[in-house]
């Protein structure tokens, strides 16, 4: 049985939500932050060597990093299931998003975040390189979102489900989701399918369920 290595605020609650969609049975492993630097207990690195969340465990495998893990899901477990055929456009755009989610969309967020927490109080850096390319990459979400429902067409698929951290964060900061409302309106319906829900209370606590100003 998969066991999802679940760290409280984190990435892992998309790895509880795409196992909720497919119906797949699965135990969750709690681990919390550290309250001073917020990081991931060292108890993790005896799962995995980075110690970071997600990772899951089924049988001998160790699987981490979430698009892997969702890759890893959707191929052994899915069933056809949240994937596109093979070859088709659809697919492609599948696996761009995919990968998009931690390659692209999620550095400049990262890099905010540290900025906030660590920086010296120089605000160039971001006023000249992270917050133009939080624009840059936002807009260009808000404008894909508004050629289909979901980020590969109209059938929903694991890549929303990838994409879902990313816009949670974004939705926290007022400035950012009152201009994007396809952003406010994808993340809205992610929120209302009752396996986002399911995740939810397995899961426990995840401050971006409401993340939504």
């Amino acid at each position: 049985m998969i066991v999802v290595h679940h760290l409280n605020n984190s990435r892992s609650q998309r790895v509880l939500w795409l196992l909720e969609e497919l119906g797949i049975e699965y135990e969750i492993k709690f681990y919390e932050r550290d309250e001073k630097t917020m990081l991931a207990p060292t108890s993790l690195r005896e799962v995995h060597p980075l110690g970071k969340s997600p990772v899951i465990t089924d049988g001998a495998e160790t699987v981490a990093e979430s698009g892997a893990i969702i890759e890893y899901i959707v191929s052994r477990y899915g069933s056809g299931r949240l994937i596109p055929p093979s070859g088709t456009p659809e697919r492609l755009r599948y696996t761009y998003w995919l990968h998009y989610a931690e390659g692209s969309a999620m550095p400049p967020l990262v890099m905010n975040l540290v900025f906030n927490r660590f920086g010296t109080g120089d605000s160039s850096v971001n006023e000249g390189f992270i917050a133009p390319q939080i624009k840059l990459h936002f807009d260009y979400i808000e404008d894909e979102l508004g050629k289909s429902t979901w980020f590969v067409g109209e059938e929903f698929t694991a890549a929303d489900i990838q994409m879902s951290f990313p816009l949670e964060i974004v939705a926290i900061q007022a400035e950012l989701i009152s201009s994007r409302p396809k952003i406010k309106q994808f993340i809205e319906r992610i929120h209302a399918r009752p396996a986002y829900e399911r995740a939810l209370e397995r899961g426990g606590r995840y401050d971006f369920a409401n993340s939504i100003q």
